[in-house]
């Protein structure tokens, strides 16, 4: 038998302009042998998580109970509604760890315990907790990746080295994902140098070095567009359409930072600004998130963490209505006004997740689209914010039905279930080896049958 389909390597990349950009996963890539592509063994599957610090407004973040019956979207979740038959909102999780010790470091506690199910130590530079569960999946996940894992963020770390809450390290506050027990990785803020770490730099962090480079190298996808052209008659036509969806994806990306650093300094000329910051939360959440689509659906990674708001943010959202630092506003004392505004706060974070889950469903990838093939979940250290409570903390899994993963449900623990159970089970359904023992973990939770 003679096989003529042509193979094209995973790892094919655009080079031009002194960059490298890696194609997403395409028909064409797998190889001639290998018959009718199984989706389930040949699509990498992927971890995406989300935290959101100074604890929730439980009252209308949890959805009413409904054994063995479709979700009904509370109001702060309502922004997930185009995605409910692949959402799971999860009730009754704890993290235990941080219970540990009481000694007013609730929030750096409550953040480095989300993920890790481990209790921080209290130093400013012995810092210790415990690996943390993005960092167990990418040890398999990120095998085969340019980057084993990309950690994103909304604030920036500057200033906030050495001791930042009753003892604790700032490093607790402003990372989610730690590589080992004494390894918090740093995460990047800055959509510029995310976008340059993903696809190619000038090599300098220098305003005026970036700034040559851009004009030098105005749109790295020109340079690389007769190799594209090359390409078009080894691929069939659905490969052709995805490719140019993908370059699509990259120029809009690409053209909106540059829009946003020619705006930046034109107003701030005098002002040491980091290049690359949008002037509100909203587009600067969405960058961010438009980046970490990008570096999957590139699979130049497969694991990214995002802090969207850090323990004691004291941002605050007028553009949203609401002009109170967050960390203050979550103590509302049950007042019924402070409580709406922090509701339409966290309502106005799960908007911009929503936004990043719309990315992964719009992008095809291969028998299905990113969000069947991601699992992404979105949650807090504290539950109640005005309790500082890590009990019943708030948890949503979105995406990876292939992985065996039944959305438009609630599902709801009354037995203290620490939330290491979830993450022993999500590893599982990762592909990731068998994990005997996570933190403070009592066994596996049953997610599409739990009731």
């Amino acid at each position: 038998m003679i096989v003529t389909k042509k193979h094209l390597s995973r790892r094919t990349v655009l080079r031009g302009a002194g960059a490298a950009l890696a194609l997403p996963l395409l028909d064409g890539m797998v190889p001639a042998f290998a018959g009718v592509r199984n989706a389930a063994t040949d699509t990498p599957k992927r971890l995406v998580v989300v935290y959101a610090g100074n604890g929730m407004t439980m009252p209308q973040w949890t959805p009413e109970w409904l054994p063995n019956e479709a979700l009904e979207l509370s109001p702060i979740l309502q922004p997930l509604a185009p995605f409910q038959d692949q959402v799971t909102v999860l009730s009754g999780l704890n993290s235990h760890p941080v219970n540990e010790v009481q000694d007013g470091g609730i929030h750096p506690r409550c953040q480095t315990a989300w993920l890790t199910a481990t209790c921080a130590k209290k130093a400013d530079h012995d810092l210790e907790a415990g690996i943390s569960m993005d960092q167990i999946a990418a040890k398999t996940l990120g095998v085969d990746t340019q980057l084993t894992s990309l950690e994103l963020t909304i604030e920036s770390a500057e200033g906030l080295s050495g001791n930042c809450a009753f003892g604790y390290g700032c490093a607790y506050n402003n990372t989610v994902a730690w590589k080992d027990a004494k390894t918090p990785l740093p995460m990047e803020h800055n959509p510029r140098a995310v976008f340059e770490r993903l696809f190619g730099a000038s090599g300098s962090t220098d305003k005026q070095v970036r700034l040559a480079y851009i004009r030098k190298n105005r749109s790295i996808i020109d340079s690389v567009m007769d190799t594209v052209v090359s390409m078009q008659p080894k691929l069939s036509s659905d490969d052709r359409t995805r490719l140019a969806q993908y370059l699509e994806a990259v120029r809009d990306v690409e053209r909106r930072i540059e829009k946003m650093e020619t705006q930046i300094s034109q107003e701030l000329p005098s002002v040491d600004q980091p290049v690359g910051i949008p002037g509100s939360f909203e587009e600067h959440a969405k960058l961010q998130f438009d980046l970490m689509a990008l570096a999957i659906q590139t699979d130049l990674t497969r694991v990214g963490s995002f802090l969207l708001a850090r323990e004691l943010s004291n941002l605050a959202y007028p553009e949203i209505g609401v002009p109170d630092s967050h960390h203050p506003l979550s103590h509302h004392g049950n007042n019924p006004e402070r409580m709406a505004r922090l509701a339409k706060l966290n309502t106005f974070h799960i908007r911009m997740w929503a936004h990043f889950l719309e990315t992964l469903k719009n992008t095809r990838d291969g028998d299905g689209t990113l969000l069947d093939h991601t699992i992404s979940f979105y949650g807090a250290g504290i539950g109640n914010s005005n309790q500082h409570d890590p009990l019943n903390i708030p948890m949503v899994v979105a995406g990876g039905q292939p992985f065996g993963i039944k959305g438009n449900r609630h599902r709801v623990w009354t037995d203290g279930a620490p939330v290491a159970d979830l993450y022993l089970t999500l590893l599982d359904k990762l592909g990731v080896p068998h994990v005997e023992k996570f933190g403070d973990s009592r066994g596996r939770l049953d997610i599409p049958t739990m009731v």
